[in-house]
């Protein structure tokens, strides 16, 4: 009877302190959205009628949202694995026993803690045309780059997402690594198992769940990718980076609220297709490896 008191009471507590958390959500995220979804299926912000999916239609047949839809499928598909196996990789290296392991350590996590647009002016001075590395290839008699007025601003895009997000992935892929064993390698050592059987026999098992955390860690951070590519092209970049964000931006801009919810739930919903997808992957790889 007294733990039932006891727990009954601490369950109010637990509530009175949550409620802050769930309320701030509600009325910040969720509400707006499910407004966002109402809006995208009627024909006008406030007291408009049903159309159903005729804002979808006319957003499909739009040009501009499938340029936007491309572009951000593929920086999304090529920089989430590369960034995640440079991660990985790095991760291995500050686990060995290498000189400046701890400086190098603290380095990676700098990206984490330094706002955004405190370094734009750096990357800015990298990539513009008269800056730092159309001078280095000046040097070797190399034709300039126009990086952010050309296909190679996805590569600059990628870098920059790269720098974002590698030091946090690291850290994630060590505490992984430091939580496998050393008595596995010693085994798989004395068994005459090589360095390459005990990466892909132990390692990358053990690092299953730590690389599916990552890689949708990652996956979502490819879509709010919008704040660094307008900071650094402002508010007319080149084609090859415009992105679901700008889209929405723009329709924001012109107060044109069906393609904007629209957009955004198709963006969501795609999100969470791929979620799913990648939870179904995770938890039929972990019943295969049991």
């Amino acid at each position: 009877m007294h733990f039932r008191k006891w727990s009954k009471k601490h369950s109010y507590i637990a509530v009175w302190f949550l409620a802050p958390s769930v309320i701030g959500f509600s009325v910040f995220y969720l509400i707006p959205f499910v407004m966002g979804v109402y809006y995208s299926f009627t024909n006008g912000a406030s007291g408009g009628s049903f159309v159903g999916f005729a804002n979808y239609q006319d957003l499909l047949a739009s040009d501009s949202f499938r340029k936007a839809a491309l572009n951000t499928a593929l920086f999304t598909s090529v920089s989430v694995p590369i960034t995640v196996v440079i991660s990985l990789f790095i991760a291995l290296l500050l686990n060995q026993n290498i000189y400046f392991r701890n400086w190098l350590r603290t380095a990676y996590v700098l990206p984490l803690v330094v706002p955004v647009a405190s370094v734009v002016l750096i990357w800015q001075i990298l990539f513009d045309w008269n800056g730092a590395l159309n001078s280095w290839l000046s040097g070797f008699d190399l034709e300039r780059i126009d990086w952010m007025k050309s296909e190679w601003a996805r590569v600059v895009l990628s870098v920059v997402y790269a720098w974002k997000n590698v030091g946090y992935n690291v850290i994630l892929f060590l505490a992984g690594l430091q939580g496998i064993p050393k008595d596995y390698y010693e085994t798989a050592e004395i068994e005459g198992a090589g360095a390459y059987h005990q990466f892909t026999r132990i390692t990358l098992v053990y690092l299953t769940p730590t690389t599916f955390f990552i890689a949708l860690m990652a996956l979502v951070s490819s879509f709010r990718i919008f704040r660094e590519t307008y900071l650094i092209a402002s508010d007319y970049p080149h084609d090859s980076i415009y992105m679901l964000q700008h889209y929405m931006n723009n329709m924001f801009l012109s107060l044109d609220i069906q393609k904007l919810t629209s957009a955004a739930t198709l963006m969501v919903a795609c999100m969470v297709i791929i979620v799913s997808v990648m939870f179904t992957l995770e938890r039929r790889l972990a019943s295969f490896m049991e």
